[in-house]
């Protein structure tokens, strides 16, 4: 797909708790196409500290209202920096990088989306593109507690939805791979992001249960275009760069 950078204005900001924040850019012109999956490089403007770009998923793509929505978690200082702009601002991207999951080829086909703190946010777009085809996406997602539970209103316009949380504040009590949903309903394929032990545990499942499953890396991606090695992942195939690459990967590709 044909890479972009461009200005984008900040229509709205949404601080969904202490950590995480929605923010939604549009353009004069219409967005580029984008796929689930794929990831958004993002200039930081006006820190001291924070010289390369921060890689953001593609959280949801309105074409009707032209938004590019992206789920920020502000855990540095570049991703604080990007937290406080303003509607009005802009922000510099380039986009879209990365490669997308592997959709459906049959409306009977169910996919089951798994997903785990901030790294549920690619899973909005594609459940939203499944929904589109006519197939059923199940989303499964966990966080430590409530409050770290992002979107749900907006992934229940999708399809089912189904909680874990690790003291047992919304949901089951527990881990993604603990939830009942996994022993009693089948599936034909898994998409999975998230923290790295909670996604080895959910290819492990699949693998026990032979499903088809993927898994969207989150290892360091300074440049988003290959260049700077830092997002390296040992495969089957040598050491690829996720960015490139992935940030996609069957798990039958990863030495998990």
């Amino acid at each position: 797909m044909q890479k972009f950078i461009l200005d984008l204005r900040v229509k709205s900001v949404s601080h969904l708790n202490n950590r995480n924040v929605l923010i939604k850019l549009t353009d004069e012109k219409p967005l580029p196409d984008m796929l689930p999956g794929q990831f958004v490089e993002v200039r930081v403007d006006g820190s001291s500290t924070t010289y390369l770009r921060r890689p953001i998923s593609v959280n949801f793509l309105d074409k009707e209202l032209n938004e590019l929505w992206l789920l920020v978690a502000t855990i540095g200082d570049g991703t604080r920096k990007i937290g406080e702009v303003l509607p009005g601002d802009m922000l510099n991207c380039v986009l879209p990088l990365g490669n997308s999951f592997t959709f459906p080829t049959s409306k009977d086909d169910r996919i089951l989306l798994v997903g785990g703190g901030v790294g549920v946010a690619p899973l909005l777009y594609f459940g939203k593109l499944i929904k589109d085809f006519g197939a059923e996406p199940v989303f499964l997602l966990g966080a430590r507690t409530e409050s770290d539970l992002l979107e749900l209103d907006e992934f229940a316009k999708y399809g089912k939805v189904y909680v874990t949380t690790e003291d047992g504040s919304r949901g089951e009590k527990g881990f993604v791979t603990n939830h009942s949903i996994l022993q009693q309903a089948n599936f034909t394929q898994i998409s999975t992001c998230g923290p790295k032990p909670m996604m080895i545990a959910v290819a492990k499942y699949a693998r026990a249960a032979g499903i088809s499953c993927e898994a969207s890396l989150e290892n360091l991606m300074a440049c988003g275009l290959g260049a700077c090695l830092c997002c390296v992942e040992k495969t089957t195939e040598g050491n690829l760069c996720a960015c490139t690459e992935g940030p996609v990967f069957n798990i039958n590709k990863l030495l998990w």
